[in-house]
């Protein structure tokens, strides 16, 4: 199957720039990105792509097998690279796909100038025997994929909001939700469990490509704590903390978050 047509591969911007890969987050494709995109493609050549069973691409090619594990997506994602062939890429993983870039950089290393893990969190469980705080309880976990399950769009409604924050912009939550209800029930909730219940702590220390991790500074989420930790565990990275609240910044301070990137991706440190 054509890699391009199988994840909607859209690419833009300055031609021969350097390259930055955009990557959504559960529930989302690349239209989440919408905001950012025209500031990055001034001076980048600006990929976007849709994960398999989201958006616009093939949902033929979802298989439960390939993507109840992050792996899949991990090569899904190396697969783009080696069809794009545009040379190392600047992979900016929003949230679950932070982790997926984590895997394939530490995989296939020669594939990217750097990473930007924006809102990421290795683990989402807290590990209080380690030390490691993710923000949410095994229990809250099983209550929200039993939620999940019973009642999709209802789960979406609620979640997304909190998700967002910046409740002073409901706007915003409103088109996470809208978001979230355009994906397949079924494809969400295999997608769910495989975001909130895999854990890339040990994986964080292969990763040998320039790594700069953006956390927001008010996160439901993904608390200043996982941040931190994902910042120590990856030798030689930098950790920066933005101005923006909630889990999205793309969309809630889309400014602030492209000039992270590039600043990052231009400057190659």
């Amino acid at each position: 199957m054509d890699v391009r047509s199988r994840n909607h591969l859209t690419v833009s911007g300055r031609s021969g720039g350097p390259v930055v890969m955009l990557a959504h987050g559960f529930g989302c494709d690349q239209n989440m990105w919408r905001l950012v995109v025209p500031i990055l493609e001034r001076d980048f050549t600006v990929v976007l792509f849709d994960h398999v069973g989201a958006g616009r691409s093939d949902l033929s090619a979802w298989s439960k097998e390939r993507y109840t594990t992050l792996e899949g997506y991990a090569e899904d994602v190396l697969e783009i690279c080696r069809a794009l062939a545009l040379g190392p890429v600047t992979f900016v993983g929003h949230s679950v796909s932070a982790m997926m870039g984590v895997l394939a950089a530490a995989r296939e290393p020669e594939r990217f100038s750097g990473l930007v893990l924006l809102a990421p969190s290795p683990c989402f469980i807290d590990d209080p025997d380690a030390g490691y705080r993710g923000g949410f309880s095994a229990e809250d976990i099983d209550e929200l994929l039993e939620s999940l399950d019973a009642n999709y769009l209802g789960w979406s409604g609620a979640m997304a909001p909190v998700i967002m924050g910046n409740s002073d912009r409901p706007e915003l939550g409103e088109e996470l939700t809208n978001s979230f209800c355009r994906t397949d029930p079924d494809i969400a909730r295999v997608f769910a469990r495989v975001t909130f219940l895999s854990d890339n702590r040990k994986d964080l220390a292969q990763v040998t490509v320039p790594t700069l991790v953006a956390q927001c500074s008010s996160d439901a989420i993904a608390p200043p704590e996982v941040g931190a930790f994902v910042q120590a565990e990856i030798p030689g990275s930098r950790l920066v903390t933005l101005n923006a609240t909630g889990h999205c910044p793309q969309l809630a301070a889309p400014e602030e978050t492209a000039a992270a990137i590039a600043a990052f991706a231009g400057g190659g440190t």
